[in-house]
């Protein structure tokens, strides 16, 4: 294996937003998807290469219900980052109808756009179940690969003879030679071995706070059983971290105390209606249960000044052996995100390398 300074010496770091539109306390969903808007333009001049947002449904937290929506209004205000899902969830949904929307993006912004496919509701199970209503909930396990194999048929090259869906085309069709780069993204092994198997690219959610002691092995696993494909001739690995960085350790802390709140506040059966201010956040009564629960499902974000977090996403990327990597910044003031974001691209020197689009 490389280590850390042989691995960022032969290639810099490269970084992805991945966009879950937080909604604020005092905020609204439209405002969350503005910002959504608005941060993508700013992290694009940046240095930034790609920008992912994610689906959530039935949120108080989280306002990005419709990422192929949202990905057209950001594709349209920006002019080179790469722009894609973070995922859909395809169990909602049909592949024909995915793959229509996602060759109707690539249509508008061809060779801009990434569809990343997750298998977890993004919701409960009950606003899942309305997802489909009044038909059955998707045999996750059994019909999930299948999906994700007609998807990528429907948007390369078409059904193969012998599938009940040949002859079915998802239009308007590939343009310009170019088609969304599918990606799978998990917390465990089955969307890894699936990727590898498939020859796409995976993304694994180091974000989640509670899956990095695992992680690693699910990664190497995806490198050691990747066949090549007519999608890729190698594996190709992003890890998404949570990340949150400020001038001091002390005001990230601060700032992140709204985030690490939200982690549990559904669990205690409350509802703030958004991410609450620090203030508010940070003397939060909580009792000792609630405050470990806390520090263990919190484990792996970063959070400091720029060096700390420098540090911090480095050894994650030696950690996971890869040089690409997402991140996830949830504040409860956007001038705060906006910042977070500019000091993580300055502590790692990409700042404005891809104004001319070169590092996409």
């Amino acid at each position: 294996m490389l280590c850390l300074t042989e691995m960022t010496k032969k290639q810099k770091i490269k970084l992805t937003v991945v966009d879950q539109s937080p909604v604020r306390k005092g905020g609204t969903s439209s405002d969350a998807l503005r910002e959504s808007v608005e941060l993508a333009t700013c992290v694009e001049k940046i240095g930034y290469s790609r920008y992912w947002v994610a689906e959530h449904h039935n949120s108080s937290s989280f306002s990005g219900t419709s990422p192929e929506i949202l990905i057209g209004q950001i594709a349209a205000k920006t002019k080179h980052i790469r722009v894609g899902s973070g995922g859909v969830m395809l169990s909602h949904y049909s592949a024909l109808k995915v793959a229509e929307q996602f060759s109707v993006l690539d249509s508008f912004y061809p060779d801009r756009v990434d569809l990343g496919i997750g298998r977890a509701p993004g919701s409960d199970r009950r606003t899942a179940a309305a997802l489909t209503y009044p038909r059955p909930t998707m045999d996750v396990y059994h019909d999930f690969p299948q999906m994700v194999r007609d998807l990528a048929d429907f948007l390369n090259g078409g059904i193969k003879d012998g599938n009940p869906l040949s002859g079915i085309v998802a239009h308007p069709g590939s343009q310009n030679n170019s088609s969304p780069r599918i990606w799978l993204l998990g917390s465990s092994d089955y969307s890894a071995k699936l990727a590898a198997e498939m020859g796409l690219p995976f993304s694994f959610a180091d974000f989640f706070g509670n899956t990095s002691e695992y992680g690693p092995q699910i990664c190497n696993m995806y490198r050691e059983e990747f066949k090549p494909s007519e999608y890729l001739s190698e594996p190709l690995l992003n890890v998404g971290l949570q990340v949150i960085c400020a001038p001091t350790e002390e005001e990230a802390n601060y700032i992140g105390s709204s985030r690490n709140l939200n982690k549990i506040i559904s669990r205690l059966g409350l509802s703030t209606n958004g991410l609450l201010p620090p203030d508010e956040a940070i003397n939060w009564p909580l009792d000792a249960h609630a405050k470990e629960y806390i520090k263990y499902e919190t484990r792996s974000y970063i959070e400091g000044d720029p060096e700390q977090v420098r540090d911090g996403i480095l050894k994650a990327a030696d950690r996971y052996q890869t040089n690409d990597l997402g991140i996830v910044s949830n504040c409860y003031d956007f001038d705060h995100r906006k910042r977070s974001y500019q000091l993580v691209a300055e502590s790692l020197d990409i700042a404005s390398t891809s104004k001319d689009g070169t590092t996409n």
